[in-house]
C-alpha cells in the first residue's frame, strides 16, 4: 500500500466522524471507519457486506430511499436532525442524526458509489426539544397568567414584546424603549427611577406604575424584570413581566374606603359609649344614692315599728342599690379607660400593694385575711391605672374566698424575658373557692359571672378591666386554679414602657 494511502485509511479510520462508502447497486460496503461501526453497532465484521444486510432495519425508512436516490441521480443529499430507528444489541433505539450521502464518480463521470458521513446528535435533539418544551409550557403559563413578556436590548434600545404585552399596554406598533417610558404616569416616573436604582444594586426591577390610555384615563401595572450581564458584568440585556393589576388597586382602594368608613363608625360608636358612660355617671348616679339616703332614713325612724318582712325588704332595697351603683362605676371605669392618654411613671409596687391594703382594711379584717408580698420592684406605667389593676385582683381574692377558711394571699414576683424584653411578671395567689380549667379566659369577658349576685357581689367588670389596663401597659394577664383549691392570677408588665405615655 502506497504510504500517501495508508495516511489517508488511518485519518478516515481514526476520525470521530462516522465515515462510510458504498458501490454498486446493492450498496457493497467498501469502507467504514471505528466511528460508524460504532453508529451501526452491528460489530466490526461488515467490509463486504450488502447495506441491508448489515442494517435490514432501515429498509423502509427514509434514509435507504435517500442513499438509493443519490446513487440513481448523483445529486447529494444532506439531512439534519432525521430521524433513524436502529436495533442495537437486539434493542429497537430511535437516534437522530445530521448526515449526508454524496455520489462517487469514476474517471469517466459515471456513479460507482455513495460517501456516507454522519454524526448521532440524539442528546443534543433531545435536550432541544426539551428546551423548546419547557418554553412552551413557560410561554402557555404566562400567557393564561395574563401577564405580558418584554425583552430589552440595553445597546440598541430595541424592546421586543409578546402580544400580552402589547394588550396591557395598549401599544400596536413597536416602540421604542424611551417612547415606552411617556406610556407612563408623569407622576409614576419617580418610582421607576429608584427602581431602576436600586437594580444597579440587585440586579432585580420591581415596581408599580399607571400606564396612560389613549383615551387619558389610566390603568395600574406591576413591572417585574432581571438585568442580564455578559462575562464582563456589563449589563447587556432586562428581560421581565408586565401584569395588570388595575383590579387588584381598586380593591385596594375601596378596601382602604371601607376601613375609613368602618373606623369612622367605630369612633362614633365609642363615642356614643363614652356618651352613655356619662349619662350613667350623672344620671343615674344620684338618684341611686337618693335611694340609699330615703332608705336609710326609713329605717332609722324613731317613731315606725317594723316588722321581720319590712326589715328584709328594707335591706334588700340597700343592697340593690348599692349593686346598681357597683354597676355604674364599673361602666364608668370600663368605658372611659381609653378615653385619655396617662403620663408614664416609675411605680414602686410594693407602695401600691401596701396603699391597696389599707383601702381594703375592713374587708380583710372581716375575711381573717393575710396579704404577704415578697420584694416587688419598680416597673413604669400610669400609677392611676396600675392601682386599679391590682386592687381589683386583691378584692376579687378577698370576694371568692371560703367562708370556713382563713384567706390567704400571697403575692410574688420574678424577672423574665419575653420576645427579647424584659418583664416583670406578678402573681396574686389566694386559697379560695377557686377556679375550673374551663373558666379561664371566660372570667376576663366584660360582665361575665361565673357565680349568682345572691352569691357573690360585683359587676362583672373587675376581670375584663384588669386585662384592659395590663393590655394597655403592652403586657398580659393569666388565670390558672382548680375547684374549691384557690386560683391564681399572673400579671406580667414590662420594667420599661416604650412611650411616654399610654
Amino acid at each position: 500500500m502506497y504510504p500517501n494511502i495508508r495516511i489517508l485509511k488511518d485519518i478516515v479510520d481514526n476520525t470521530p466522524l462516522p465515515i462510510a462508502v458504498y458501490t454498486g447497486e446493492e450498496l457493497i460496503i467498501e469502507l467504514a471507519n471505528t466511528a460508524m461501526i460504532d453508529a451501526w453497532g452491528k460489530g466490526s465484521e461488515i467490509i463486504g457486506k450488502k447495506y441491508l444486510e448489515v442494517l435490514p432495519e432501515v429498509k423502509d425508512q427514509d434514509l435507504f430511499h435517500q442513499v438509493t436516490n443519490v446513487l440513481k441521480t448523483g445529486i447529494a443529499f444532506h439531512g439534519k436532525n432525521k430521524k433513524v430507528d436502529l436495533i442495537i444489541n437486539g434493542i429497537a433505539k430511535s437516534h437522530y442524526f445530521n448526515y449526508s450521502y454524496i455520489p462517487l464518480f469514476d474517471e469517466e463521470e459515471k456513479i460507482y458509489g455513495v460517501m456516507n458521513t454522519g454524526v448521532d446528535v440524539t442528546d443534543l435533539y433531545i435536550t432541544k426539544q426539551q428546551v423548546q418544551s419547557a418554553e412552551e409550557r413557560l410561554r402557555i403559563a404566562i400567557d393564561s397568567s395574563g401577564m405580558g413578556t418584554y425583552e430589552i436590548d440595553l445597546a440598541t434600545k430595541e424592546i421586543k414584546t409578546c402580544g400580552n404585552f402589547n394588550y396591557i399596554t395598549g401599544i400596536d406598533a413597536t416602540l421604542s424603549r424611551t417612547e415606552l417610558i411617556t406610556k407612563l404616569h408623569p407622576d409614576d416616573l419617580p418610582i421607576r427611577e429608584k427602581a431602576y436604582k436600586e437594580a444597579e444594586k440587585t440586579g432585580i426591577i420591581s415596581y408599580e406604575a399607571r400606564i396612560l390610555n389613549d383615551d387619558h384615563t389610566s390603568k395600574w401595572v406591576k413591572v417585574n424584570g432581571k438585568i442580564i450581564k455578559n462575562e464582563n458584568g456589563e449589563s447587556i440585556t432586562i428581560i421581565g413581566t408586565i401584569q395588570d393589576i388595575n383590579e387588584h388597586k381598586e380593591f385596594q382602594e375601596e378596601l382602604k374606603k371601607q376601613v375609613a368608613e368602618n373606623t369612622e363608625q367605630l369612633k362614633r360608636s365609642n363615642d356614643d359609649l363614652l356618651h352613655f358612660a356619662n349619662v350613667v355617671s350623672h344620671d343615674l348616679r344620684e338618684p341611686v344614692r337618693k335611694i340609699k339616703i330615703f332608705n336609710s332614713f326609713v329605717r332609722n325612724e324613731k317613731n315606725s315599728h317594723f316588722n321581720e318582712n319590712s326589715i328584709k325588704y328594707l335591706n334588700k332595697i340597700d343592697q340593690s342599690a348599692q349593686r346598681m351603683q357597683n354597676i355604674i362605676e364599673g361602666i364608668l371605669d370600663y368605658s372611659t379607660l381609653d378615653k385619655n392618654k396617662q403620663p408614664i411613671e416609675d411605680i414602686d409596687l410594693n407602695d401600691v400593694i401596701e396603699n391597696i391594703k389599707t383601702d381594703l382594711e375592713l374587708i380583710i379584717k372581716e375575711k381573717q385575711a393575710t396579704v404577704t408580698s415578697s420584694n416587688l420592684s419598680f416597673i413604669q406605667g400610669a400609677p392611676i391605672l396600675i392601682n386599679q389593676l391590682f386592687y381589683n385582683l386583691i378584692q376579687n381574692a378577698l370576694k371568692f374566698s371560703k367562708n370556713d377558711t382563713p384567706t390567704t394571699i400571697i403575692i410574688t414576683s420574678k424577672h423574665i424575658h419575653v420576645n427579647g424584653n424584659e418583664m416583670l411578671q406578678i402573681s396574686i395567689k389566694d386559697n379560695g373557692i377557686g377556679l375550673e380549667a374551663a373558666f379561664t379566659e371566660r372570667i376576663f369577658n366584660a360582665f361575665e359571672r361565673l357565680h349568682s349576685k345572691d352569691q357573690y357581689e360585683g359587676n362583672g367588670l373587675g376581670l375584663s378591666l384588669c386585662r384592659k389596663i395590663a393590655k394597655r401597659h403592652n403586657g398580659f394577664i393569666t388565670a390558672k386554679g382548680e375547684k374549691d383549691n384557690g386560683a391564681e392570677f399572673i400579671v406580667t408588665l414590662p420594667i420599661k414602657q416604650t412611650e411616654e405615655s399610654i
